[in-house]
């Protein structure tokens, strides 16, 4: 008798922790993680510059993203300002350190998806990219 085939949802939540992991594994080599390329990433990359700004375009709490902006504003790689208008809002820049990390960061996540792709033409991507669009729209509730 044959073990039942894996669960499509159990197989793709075993394999995202693991592209997770590998993928956090190689920015940490770089010098970062997760959480502060994707700060960066949001504050090079577009115009979010506020806090509630930088917690939506990443998909984090507020309170979540403020524990990762303090380290980073420790770490000398942002900081933030308050708004003279309205004192609870804060404007956060990527300082020179910031920028650095952010390029090297950069580096390494592109040499991630590199090898990601290995064995795969562009078709197979944009059609992986199809099929991951549309089973995120079918797991939406109801």
């Amino acid at each position: 008798m044959t073990a039942p085939e894996e669960s499509l949802g159990l197989l793709i939540g075993r394999v995202a922790k693991q592209l997770s992991r590998s993928f956090d594994d190689v920015l940490v080599a770089a010098g970062g993680s997760t959480p502060v390329w994707q700060v960066l990433r949001a504050l090079t990359g577009g115009d979010h510059r506020t806090q509630a700004e930088l917690a939506a375009a990443i998909g984090v709490r507020q309170p979540t993203l403020t524990h990762h902006l303090d380290a980073m504003e420790r770490a000398g790689l942002v900081t933030r300002e308050r708004e003279d208008a309205n004192r609870r809002v804060q404007r956060v820049t990527v300082t020179e350190p910031g920028q650095q990390l952010f390029l090297r960061l950069r580096r390494a996540a592109a040499s991630f998806d590199g090898r990601l792709r290995a064995g795969l033409a562009d078709a197979d991507v944009a059609e992986l990219r199809r099929l991951l669009a549309q089973l995120e729209e079918n797991a939406q509730p109801d």
